[in-house]
C-alpha cells in the first residue's frame, strides 16, 4: 500500500459513506421541531448527540495538534449539560464547527510532510496521527448510524 493510497483511505474513512452513513445524510433535513427531542429512555436529545460528535472530535484534533494539551474527563466533558437546548443558530453553529475541525482533521490526512504512524511527540507512548484518525473514523461512524437508528425509530426522515 502506497502512502498516498492510506492517505486516501483515511480521508474516505472519514467523509465517504462507505459501509456507514455519512453525516450529511444523518442530518439532512432534519426537522427543527425535534432538535431539543430525546429519544425514549435516552437522557439526551438529537442536538445533545450532534454536539458530543462535535465535541470527542476537537478533543482528538487538538489532541494531535496541541502541544499543551490537557485530558478531558469523561464522560462529563464530552457531554453538554442535559438541560441544554438548541435553537435553529445553534444547530447549524454545531454543524459547522464539526464539519470545519474534519475539514482540518482531512488536511492532516493528506498533508505528505505528515508522518501518519510516528509518535505524536506530545502524545502518549504508541499514539499517531493513524491511530488518531481511525479513533475519529470509528467514533464518528458509531454515532452517526446511531442518530440515524434513533431518526428512524420516531419516524423523522
Amino acid at each position: 500500500m502506497t502512502d498516498s493510497h492510506l492517505r486516501q483511505q483515511l480521508v474516505n474513512a472519514l467523509t465517504v459513506r462507505q459501509a456507514h452513513q455519512s453525516f450529511d445524510d444523518a442530518i439532512d433535513g432534519f426537522p427543527a421541531a425535534h432538535f431539543n427531542t430525546r429519544p425514549p429512555s435516552l437522557s439526551y436529545s438529537f442536538w445533545h448527540l450532534l454536539e458530543h460528535l462535535r465535541i470527542a472530535q476537537a478533543d482528538i484534533l487538538d489532541y494531535i495538534q496541541n502541544p499543551d494539551y490537557a485530558h478531558r474527563k469523561f464522560p462529563e466533558d464530552y457531554w453538554i449539560p442535559s438541560d441544554a437546548q438548541a435553537d435553529e443558530a445553534a444547530w447549524q453553529h454545531t454543524i459547522a464547527r464539526f464539519k470545519a475541525d474534519l475539514a482540518a482533521l482531512v488536511a492532516i490526512a493528506q498533508d505528505p510532510e505528515r508522518d501518519l504512524t510516528a509518535q505524536i511527540s506530545h502524545a502518549e507512548p504508541g499514539h499517531s496521527i493513524l491511530r488518531e484518525i481511525l479513533i475519529v473514523s470509528a467514533h464518528n461512524a458509531y454515532h452517526i448510524g446511531e442518530f440515524g437508528i434513533l431518526r428512524a425509530t420516531l419516524g423523522l426522515w
